[in-house]
């Protein structure tokens, strides 16, 4: 059983949240990560790499000299890949190289991902997050009172509220996310994890439930 200390906007300490790991991931499998990681990072590719092969490439068909008699090689078309300026021989298409794991395993990942986070001390709570208006100077504020503005830091909430999410979109290495949102690659990615109260509460309510 873990306890995390609760902080409201001055970093000052307001309660406690006691969650188990273990309930959330009976056990961390680094292969499971590592896999769930590499897919979301592979369908960010574009696939969009195209260079021309000799049948795209401008030029003439005709063939550059005669076959013999001159005392060079043999030569034909002078879109030939081993020439300048002609096309690859084996040129880059584009593809999808878009896959997807299982549903069941992505939302285990998931799981362990915050687990493991919450086991190595990577998470702080906050009472909530609220802001009566869109103010970047204010989250840098409450940032600089839980001693997280000197680390990359993913902010999950517990839905959308513009607010927040025009107060910390400004602000280098932080982003932010629902909580119905985290997966594996942005739980990883960032050095802390900062989760409301009530994100915490829906992220344990919905892990638990069978």
């Amino acid at each position: 059983m873990a306890t995390l200390p609760i902080y409201d906007r001055s970093g000052a300490e307001v309660g406690s949240y006691e969650v188990d790991p273990a309930q959330l991931a009976p056990r961390i499998s680094k292969q499971l990560l590592h896999d769930a990681v590499v897919m979301y990072q592979t369908n960010l590719r574009q696939g969009s790499a195209k260079t021309k092969s000799r049948a795209e490439v401008a030029g003439t068909t005709r063939k550059m000299y005669r076959q013999k008699g001159t005392g060079n090689a043999r030569a034909g078309s002078r879109r030939s890949g081993v020439r300048r300026g002609g096309g690859h021989i084996h040129s880059r298409q584009p593809r999808d190289w878009s896959y997807r794991l299982p549903k069941k395993a992505l939302k285990i990942a998931t799981r362990m991902a915050v687990a493991s986070r919450i086991a190595d001390n990577e998470v702080t709570l906050i009472d909530q997050l609220v802001f009566e208006k869109p103010k970047t100077q204010d989250m840098a504020a409450v940032l600089k009172a839980l001693r997280l503005n000197d680390a990359s830091l993913l902010v999950a909430v517990d839905g959308y509220d513009l607010n927040v999410y025009r107060s910390i979109r400004n602000l280098a290495d932080v982003s932010v996310v629902p909580v119905a949102e985290l997966n594996a690659l942005n739980v990883l990615s960032p050095k802390r994890l900062l989760m409301t109260k009530s994100a915490l509460d829906a992220f344990c309510a919905k892990a638990t439930t069978k």
